[in-house]
């Protein structure tokens, strides 16, 4: 995954481009387990590695207890160009503009509106913290949970134009509707902030609230006042990134994942796919690589680590272009 945080710093221009609009979809893979994977290494190497872990007469079987599976988010289950948190801040920007006109003379409110490149490029990492800072506390729990479900109902790609619930992957999500008829337990491990993720995680995926991990803001819980809820408080713990991944996996698991899918774009899955591979029982290893222009993003790693690790380590490298018959769960351009 290419972080949160880092792709901000270094792609900061993509805050200036957002479409705000409405409506998002869900859609359910049906049918053959995996009907969007077009035959080939990799989809035979997901179908033995189910087939021979569930296999109780198979030396290799792995008690359904300890079938976990990792998945990343950004770039491994939706598209990450760009960061869909990206867009929120922008979208949060604009709600609290609307609440206190008078910010729209004040920076950086003022910037967003008038899309100033030049701004954004200026004010570093304590800048774009800052802005997350601005955008994501300073509320309680619930009413962050209503405002990302309220902007998951308007936004859309501001290049593909389509609601975001449709640029989930559908071959990803017939990866986990397979897994779960196995009796595995999916969890998502993301360098997005959790409780962002959290508030869709079930509805565009099926990953319940409590299997979500990532990033986290400073919390205290607030009992005053009529109000009894957690308080969302300044300031980032470490970023849920590269690894961070099984330090938390350790954390909120216990578990190593027997299955881990992440994806090329900034390094940020190589240690949660080590990770999965020091497993005491056989494990399988993904990595998508987007690699396909003509129906969704095309982009690499500078130092190429992600795929460097795949040779090194035998990962199963996903190729966008060859191996998925579709990409998406909705219709795009």
């Amino acid at each position: 995954m290419s972080a949160l945080f880092r792709i901000l710093i270094r792609d900061s221009s993509w805050l200036l481009i957002i479409v705000i609009q409405l409506l998002p979809l869900r859609a359910q893979a049906q049918g053959d387990p995996l009907p969007s994977w077009n035959s080939g290494a990799v989809k035979q190497s997901i179908i033995r590695f189910v087939s021979t872990i569930t296999n109780e007469q198979s030396t290799q079987y792995v008690p359904p207890e300890d079938r976990i599976a990792t998945f990343d988010n950004d770039g491994t289950l939706w598209a990450e160009k760009p960061v869909i948190q990206e867009q929120f801040v922008v979208y949060r920007i604009i709600q609290l503009i609307k609440q206190t006109p008078a910010l729209r003379n004040k920076q950086p409110y003022k910037a967003v509106l008038e899309k100033n490149r030049a701004y954004f490029k200026t004010i570093g990492r304590k800048g774009l913290l800052d802005l997350m800072d601005l955008t994501h506390t300073g509320m309680t729990e619930t009413d962050f949970h209503d405002a990302v479900v309220k902007f998951f109902a308007v936004v859309k790609h501001p290049v593909l134009g389509v609601p975001v619930a449709q640029l989930v992957y559908q071959p990803q999500l017939e990866l986990l509707n397979y897994l779960r008829d196995n009796q595995f337990k999916v969890y998502i491990c993301s360098g997005g902030t959790v409780e962002f993720i959290r508030a869709i995680s079930q509805k565009y995926y099926g990953i319940p609230p409590e299997q979500v991990i990532g990033t986290t803001f400073h919390y205290t819980y607030v009992d005053s006042a009529g109000v009894n809820d957690i308080m969302r408080l300044k300031g980032l713990n470490p970023l849920n990134d590269k690894k961070e991944k099984p330090v938390n996996i350790q954390y909120y698991i216990g578990k190593r994942p027997i299955l881990a899918c992440g994806n090329v774009g900034g390094g940020g899955d190589v240690s949660m796919l080590r990770f999965c591979q020091g497993n005491k029982y056989p494990s399988l290893q993904l990595l998508v690589h987007h690699d396909d222009i003509e129906r969704e993003f095309a982009y690499e790693e500078d130092d190429n680590e992600s795929l460097n690790n795949a040779h090194r380590y035998g990962w199963g490298v996903i190729s966008m272009k060859n191996d998925w018959q579709h990409i998406f769960v909705g219709p795009t351009p």
